[in-house]
């Protein structure tokens, strides 16, 4: 998949609960998540439900610090892989900027360790 974001991005493992808010009779469902990377515009990940580009789902994503960020994220890439999973770009959706903060000390932290 081509580099599209600006921002820096990190590598993090979590799982998503996502929910398609453009359908009202949906019900949240746990979906398996690998978070390839995320950055304070978005979120990176493979699953195996295909995700529709353009719809906006709910997600609770588990950070490093054991905390949980609810956010709204609006698909914009899919590629699909050979194995039948889905690399999903998403871009957060009013994202608090609280949580882009942590986002960023997570960045600066990497950073100064030379993690990232």
């Amino acid at each position: 998949m081509e580099e599209k974001r600006s921002d820096r991005r990190m590598s993090l493992t979590a799982r998503l609960l996502i929910k398609n808010m453009s359908d009202a009779s949906a019900k949240a469902e746990e979906v398996e998540i690998d978070v390839l990377d995320v950055s304070k515009t978005g979120v990176g990940f493979i699953c195996t439900a295909p995700l529709l580009i353009g719809e906006v789902y709910e997600a609770n994503l588990k950070i490093w610090t054991d905390e949980v960020i609810h956010a709204f994220l609006k698909v914009v890439r899919i590629e699909q892989t050979k194995d039948e999973k889905y690399i999903c770009g998403t871009i957060f959706i009013g994202l608090p900027e609280m949580n882009a903060r942590r986002i960023e000390i997570y960045d600066v932290l990497n950073r100064i360790n030379g993690e990232g």
